[in-house]
């Protein structure tokens, strides 16, 4: 059974309290099939062969704008059954199944893990945080023996959607940069006393785009920062130093060697980012003297 298609087959409008808390409830469930089937799916897809894949894309995208063509048309819902269990039903040996092993299960486990933290966002003001969200983190937590979660990863993941909505949101509320830098901070600390690379390699995707941003902010800092957002400054070094810290312990403990010195890892990011700010000053100054 792959549970959000059946969900979405079972369910109606007429079973929520208005018509927009069910478009969003289908959006959600078809992100899941999105991350259990395209995402993180049990067997390799290749994205640029596999029909079923171009087609279950298509079909999400589609549903993403108008949920409700999915909800009220049979061969809407019929198509993506079809595909659907095209895709879960496959094997190793390329035969059909009647058994659905449709996602590999850690990856989705952190894509529902985050699914659940935005629950803590205002849904019309995605840059503001709802007030209860203390309760909702409680109820939240509460799914970590089902998930496989702990401390480190939840700290992970919710600085990774701090840092989403900081980002999506315009990159004006500091508050929430500020907070995720913080939860990283924290997984820093708790990611030193593992031994098993799985957990911190799991979420390194998380930790290389919070990285990768950041870093294209830091490493021409002198373009990047100015009198009115200066203050984000200190923030953005953070996020970087903690997600490479994690990064480097994860692939010692992934290859068995031992970790650099933390005060290495620090000391080469920022020398990193202050050459290469001035390097690009330098040039930029040597084409404005040099040109006619």
């Amino acid at each position: 059974m792959v549970l959000p298609l059946e969900l979405i087959q079972q369910l109606k409008c007429s079973d929520f309290p208005t018509q927009q808390e069910y478009e969003s409830w289908i959006r959600r469930n078809m992100k899941v099939l999105e991350a259990g089937l395209l995402l993180h799916p049990h067997l390799p897809l290749d994205h640029k062969s596999d029909s079923s894949a171009q087609c279950l894309k298509q079909i999400i995208n589609e549903s993403l704008q108008n949920p409700m063509d999915i909800g009220n048309n049979n061969e809407s819902m019929q198509n993506l059954r079809s595909v659907v269990m095209s895709l879960a039903r496959g094997s190793y040996d390329e035969s059909a199944s009647e058994i659905c092993h449709w996602a590999d299960g850690f990856p989705l486990n952190l894509k529902i893990y985050q699914t659940l933290l935005e629950a803590c966002f205002d849904k019309n003001e995605e840059k503001f945080m709802i007030e209860e969200v203390d309760e909702v983190l409680e109820l939240i937590k509460k799914t970590w023996i089902v998930l496989g979660m702990n401390e480190m990863l939840h700290n992970i993941c919710f600085s990774w959607v701090l840092f989403h909505h900081y980002v999506v949101t315009g990159q004006v509320e500091n508050d929430l940069l500020s907070a995720s830098t913080n939860l990283l901070k924290e997984a820093e600390k708790d990611v030193k006393s593992r031994t098993d690379p799985f957990y911190s390699k799991s979420a390194s995707s998380m930790l290389s785009s919070m990285l990768g941003w950041a870093e294209k902010k830091l490493l021409a800092y002198h373009d990047t920062f100015c009198r009115g957002n200066i203050e984000s400054m200190q923030s953005i070094v953070s996020l970087a130093v903690s997600s490479a810290k994690i990064l480097v312990q994860a692939m010692s403990l992934e290859f068995n060697n031992k970790m650099r010195n933390e005060a290495n890892v620090s000391c080469s990011r920022v020398e990193n980012y202050i050459r290469s700010s001035l390097h690009d000053v330098f040039t930029q100054a040597s084409s404005t003297i040099h040109s006619p």
